[in-house]
């Protein structure tokens, strides 16, 4: 069965990606993405774009209300994974762990906050 779709209207020279077409940029960055709109990695990004200091797991936990060990967990490995955030660990008792924002960490918690400011000047 063959479908009458309309096709977007398109500014010229607007949808370009230095070289990319649009459906390989979405793919390549498919991962960052799901990362990024995933539950409470937002608000495990924002604190660490405020302080040079490392952010212990412990601190997390108390100021993340409502967000479970595991996902915390989760989502911090998946960020150092990414490269979003380095993890050190110190052999203390009790275990200390403390994470930080990498440089491509600190591009991205620029450029979400750039676009928390479109959606909060655009929102009513």
């Amino acid at each position: 069965m063959e479908t009458n779709r309309k096709k977007l209207p398109v500014i010229a020279n607007k949808c370009e990606f230095d070289g990319y077409d649009v459906s390989k940029l979405l793919k390549e960055t498919s991962t960052i993405r799901d990362l990024i709109t995933k539950r409470a990695t937002l608000e495990i990004l924002f604190p660490l774009c405020c302080t040079t200091e490392p952010v212990r797991h412990k601190q997390f936990k108390k100021s993340l209300k409502g967000i479970s060990s595991k996902t915390l967990s989760t989502r911090l490995s998946e960020l150092v994974s990414e490269g979003i955030l380095t993890r050190e660990t110190f052999a203390e008792v009790p275990p200390r762990v403390e994470y930080r924002l990498t440089q491509k960490g600190q591009e991205l918690i620029e450029s979400i906050t750039d676009l928390l400011n479109w959606m909060k000047k655009w929102s009513k």
